[in-house]
């Protein structure tokens, strides 16, 4: 049975108001999405990445109980800042592995034996980071629906609920930052 989103947001408020039982009422509550959207996130990583599901919904739930004092709007509200604790973890975990690419006190190895696609696949997610990073200078609200709908999942339903738009809106503002965003990552391969 799917909890209500109802029951979701009273637990937040009731969670933001100090109340540490909601907590732990809450996450059961919330258990399956965050896993869905971490398995969504790995889905978009190399094969063998090393986070895994687990280890990612864990470090994302000791990030969003950080956020204790929030005043949470609804269960969408909640799952949108999942999904961006998600995707600075993963970007993390890239800039990470980027380091130690480049040295990080490792055996060297020969090149004809690196993961080539897995180096490429970090470094797109770090250029769409750093895309996402500029167009949210340039245009927050666009950069907002980019993130819930390529890094959250969220459907355009979804996002316009979290950002209070119109579906349509959604739609015309996804398209247009998408086009921003290959352009603006395709300038950044050049040199």
């Amino acid at each position: 049975m799917t909890p209500s989103s109802q029951s979701i947001t009273q637990l937040l408020i009731e969670w933001r108001d100090g109340d540490q039982t909601a907590l732990d009422r809450l996450i059961p509550l919330v258990h399956r999405e965050l896993r869905r959207l971490a398995h969504h996130y790995l889905k978009q990583e190399r094969p063998e990445h090393t986070l895994q599901t687990t280890a990612l919904v864990n470090e994302a739930y000791l990030k969003l109980v950080d956020h204790k004092g929030m005043h949470w709007q609804n269960r969408s509200h909640f799952f949108a800042v999942a999904a961006q604790a998600m995707r600075r973890i993963l970007v993390d975990h890239a800039r990470s592995r980027d380091a130690l690419k480049r040295g990080g006190g490792l055996p060297k190895i020969p090149l004809d034996t690196a993961a080539a696609v897995a180096d490429t696949q970090a470094a797109n997610l770090l250029a769409l980071n750093d895309a996402l990073d500029e167009l949210a200078l340039l245009d927050a609200r666009k950069s907002r629906i980019v993130e819930l709908r390529y890094f959250g999942g969220m459907t355009v339903e979804e996002t316009a609920e979290v950002v209070g738009l119109s579906p349509a809106t959604v739609n015309r503002e996804w398209k247009s930052a998408k086009t921003w965003l290959l352009r603006t990552m395709s300038q950044q391969d050049k040199p």
